[in-house]
């Protein structure tokens, strides 16, 4: 914010002033700097960042650069989710979209038992790859997991990157298919 760490000047400001003006500061510097935001789909939360974390323990986020991308168009933000089928997501709204990849960020405590249909790669007991680290992180038909390490960024930043190698891996035996299969088609075609 203003080019200062939003942490660093919460804990100087909140050497002098209780949590309520602190939040209510970053609240409106945040309005008057990223503007009204809900015109984009993010809603803002009524509590400011701090007390939402005595709160509720959720961390508020923090923007590095997907703003920019929303409001160029380059992300889109959708509504609820009500079913995802194969590459297809419907939506609450009525809408369906397909996606080449789909990303769940759940946030900290493991919900997926919850909302995943999926036994084999999640236990139901406390939400986490039943295969530990550091082989959890890849699931059956492209299911992947990151962050479930219980190791910090450090553990996500491992996981990011095996998935990244892997997806990688198979773009490139899918294209070398399609490529083989194309060739093998023109080869029979009178």
């Amino acid at each position: 914010m203003l080019g200062k760490s939003t942490f660093g000047l919460s804990m100087w400001l909140l050497k002098w002033l209780p949590v309520r003006l602190v939040d209510r500061f970053l609240l409106f510097v945040s309005w008057v700097i990223l503007g009204n935001t809900a015109r984009f789909g993010l809603d803002r939360p009524m509590l400011g960042p701090l007390e939402l974390k005595n709160i509720s323990g959720k961390t508020p986020v923090l923007d590095v650069g997907a703003l920019a991308k929303i409001k160029s168009g380059d992300i889109k933000i959708y509504p609820g989710i009500q079913q995802i089928r194969d590459h297809s997501v419907h939506f609450f709204n009525g809408k369906t979209e397909n996606f080449d990849a789909i990303i769940l960020a759940t946030g900290y405590k493991s919900n997926v038992p919850s909302w995943l249909k999926e036994k084999e790669m999640f236990s139901e007991k406390d939400g986490y790859p039943r295969r530990p680290f550091p082989n959890g992180w890849k699931g059956a038909y492209g299911l992947y997991a990151v962050g479930f390490t219980k190791r910090g960024l450090l553990g996500a930043s491992a996981d990011a990157k095996r998935i990244a190698e892997d997806i990688s891996k198979c773009w490139k035996v899918e294209s070398n298919h399609l490529i083989t299969t194309t060739k093998r088609s023109l080869l029979l075609q009178p």
